[in-house]
């Protein structure tokens, strides 16, 4: 079974920087795609970043570009989520989540989530 555990997440202040990890396991990253999502109060989820593991071709929602920067380590099966020059509306549990074929911003196309990480930008 895949299993996704998400990492880094903490309190920081806005214009700090913050780098989670989404470790993955039993999981065959050449094939698919990862993405990062989040989740406010009393917001949907929206998906952040996504990277295709076909291509290493990556994606971003206009809010977190030029700001957020997904990568992988292949050998450590690990995808990776820098962020920096946060902002309190960045706040949110993040969550990263695996399985389609190519990188979707729709939750719903995604087979497997980790248990997400609270991420806290102060003003």
């Amino acid at each position: 079974e895949v299993q996704l555990v998400e990492s880094g997440g903490g309190l920081v202040q806005a214009g700090g920087s913050l780098r989670l990890s989404c470790a993955a396991s039993r999981f065959p990253f050449d094939n698919y795609a990862i993405g990062w999502f989040r989740q406010a109060p009393g917001k949907e989820r929206e998906g952040v970043s996504c990277i295709s593991g076909s291509d290493g071709r990556t994606y971003y929602v206009d809010s977190v570009k030029g700001r957020f920067t997904i990568d992988v380590d292949y050998r450590e099966s690990t995808v990776f989520l820098q962020m920096n020059s946060l902002k309190p509306e960045d706040t949110a549990v993040y969550y990263c989540a695996a399985d389609p074929p190519h990188c979707s911003w729709y939750a719903g196309d995604y087979d497997y989530w980790g248990q997400g990480t609270q991420v806290t930008v102060s003003s």
